[in-house]
């Protein structure tokens, strides 16, 4: 069985009730935290995971929303590890100078906990590894990132379509015959639905254009054309035939009592199970069968 949490379901727009976006899975005994969005750690914390619990950071892309607590992620789980534990970071091309740049943001505090500390000797440990498709934790339960064992988790990527920002992955999480898809920002794309094709559960982004639409500013107009409405995200996991979609990244933000309305637009293109909801929201991805629990 995988777990899926979604930790932030907000979106680049600040919103009291959600954080920015990033989902947590638990496959066996590894923890996966997928993108780090504002306030993750926070969230995370909630349903009883730390920084020094991540077995890797996974980033769909490098757009502000879904990296703003990349800062914390490092420190908090560089000052709460107490074995030298490296931190896997995977993304696509870029990845390697984001974080070297939000290290070198940091030196003045590494310097201070360095000084501070007798038992802090070095810098965070940070390993991070590019891709834009293939393996990246591999079949036979070892992480390509560690060389440790991850038993029976097997992680692959493949490109999606958001341009102009470039490039940018889906992430496709296999446990125990069970298997999750988590699609970040995208439009309807190929390499999406091969990706996602017999999946037990697809976590797509979604913005409601029908709404978008009606706004003045030409600013947040502009989101139209590289993001999945409900009913693209819906025909996704129908094309790719998957088990459960669950929507994420709300925009504009889902208020309490539209759940309905927003659950019956994927349902007009996606005849299975439909989950969405507040941050902290659940849903177990078994073989075969899907249950939600919050």
């Amino acid at each position: 069985m995988i777990e899926v949490t979604l930790l932030g379901t907000g979106s680049p727009m600040v919103d009291a009730n959600r954080a920015g976006p990033s989902t947590l899975v638990r496959a066996g005994e590894q923890i996966f935290l997928v993108d780090c969005g504002r306030g993750v750690l926070q969230r995370a914390a909630a349903v009883g995971v730390g920084a020094a619990g991540l077995s890797a950071l996974l980033l769909t892309h490098l757009h502000s929303d879904h990296i703003t607590d990349l800062g914390d992620v490092i420190t908090t789980r560089w000052v709460t590890t107490f074995v030298r534990t490296p931190l896997p970071i995977i993304g696509p091309p870029g990845t390697a100078a984001v974080v070297a740049a939000t290290l070198e943001a940091l030196a003045p505090d590494i310097s201070y906990r360095i000084a501070h500390h007798a038992d802090i000797t070095e810098p965070p440990a940070i390993e991070v590894h590019e891709y834009t498709e293939g393996s990246v934790w591999d079949s036979l339960g070892a992480s390509e990132a560690t060389g440790s064992g991850q038993a029976g988790v097997q992680i692959r990527v493949a490109p999606t379509d958001h341009r102009p920002v470039e490039p940018t992955i889906g992430f496709r999480i296999e446990y125990g015959g069970a298997s999750v898809v988590l699609a970040g920002d995208s439009v309807p794309c190929e390499s999406l639905d091969a990706l996602a094709a017999g999946a037990g559960a697809l976590v797509h982004t979604v913005i409601r254009k029908d709404l978008i639409a009606q706004v003045p500013q030409q600013r947040l107009k502009d989101i139209l054309d590289y993001h999945s409405s409900v009913e693209e995200a819906a025909g996704t996991a129908t094309r790719a035939g998957v088990g459960t979609l669950i929507l994420t990244h709300y925009v504009p933000p889902l208020a309490p009592g539209q759940e309905d309305d927003w659950r019956a637009l994927a349902a007009s293109v996606f005849p299975r199970q439909i989950e969405l909801g507040d941050d902290l929201h659940r849903v177990e991805v078994h073989p075969g069968v899907c249950g939600s629990t919050r």
